[in-house]
């Protein structure tokens, strides 16, 4: 089986090369990423300039890695259009350093890169944790190799696109796992404004921690009360079908952390 990673934060992100060396353990791991911090880029293409890429030294034993210039759509394009010949079974987007919940995810680089996977028949996941300092990744490793395995293993009547989000900390941190629909946005977007001699300049920080009133069944909740989300992006209702199978990994995940899960359709709220 053949798994193309990716992510938004940088070919050299430590999220990045914890995530390939735990999928390297269930197939062949290729790694394209941008060659520098593209957070908050979203589906971003790049259209009227030429990409290049680079091969760099990889450092896990027999993954490749191509570090592109360009955004992460970019990287997901170029990995399955033209850099290698041959097709695959899976992508993964993440670790991101930070969450991406609810509607915040139509700006992240790291969900964006997963779409253009999706947008081509291929399963795809997006993982992220909810911090910025500090980020504990092997969970997040783990759960996106859990739920790839089961990807991996099984045919689904429609590809699947998978956002998943944790908690910053160790599996002692984790309450359990919940299968949750995406929430409102989680955060908006404060300014700074500053002066340069006669000139006014600004900065846009993504830091204005929204959604309070998120349900139970939101992916806002979930993370921010301990547990971990793992949500199905289809814009639109989770039906019977894609329930069950969320329910499924979710329980997958859970048994492996040793954590208790909640389905979807136990939900309220």
């Amino acid at each position: 089986m053949r798994i193309l990673v990716t992510n938004d934060d940088g070919v050299y992100s430590d999220g990045l090369w914890s995530l390939a060396a735990a999928l390297n353990e269930i197939g062949k791991v290729s790694v394209v990423a941008p060659d520098r911090d593209m957070s908050g880029i979203g589906t971003a293409m790049t259209l009227l300039s030429v990409l290049r890429t680079e091969d760099i030294q990889s450092p896990i034993d027999g993954v490749d890695a191509i570090a592109v210039q360009g955004t992460p759509a970019d990287c997901v394009i170029l990995a399955l259009e033209s850099l290698f010949e041959h097709p695959f079974d899976l992508c993964v987007s993440g670790v991101n350093h930070g969450a991406n919940l609810g509607l915040d995810i139509v700006s992240s680089g790291t969900v964006g890169a997963a779409m253009q996977s999706y947008l081509r028949g291929v399963p795809s996941i997006a993982v992220s944790v909810a911090s910025l300092t500090e980020v504990v990744f092997d969970v997040a490793s783990l759960t996106a190799s859990v739920l790839s395995k089961r990807l991996l293993g099984k045919d689904y009547a429609e590809t699947p696109f998978i956002n998943v989000n944790l908690p910053n900390g160790t599996k002692q941190n984790i309450k359990g796992v919940r299968v949750t629909r995406l929430g409102p946005r989680a955060y908006l977007e404060s300014v700074t404004e500053a002066h340069d001699g006669r000139r006014t300049h600004y900065w846009i920080k993504h830091d204005r921690m929204v959604g309070a009133d998120a349900g139970k069944n939101t992916d806002i909740w979930a993370v921010r009360n301990g547990w971990i989300s793992i949500s199905s992006i289809d814009w639109g209702q989770v039906d019977r079908n894609q329930a069950l199978w969320l329910n499924d990994m979710a329980h997958l995940v859970a048994d492996e952390l040793n954590v208790d899960a909640v389905s979807f359709e136990t939900m309220s709220g």
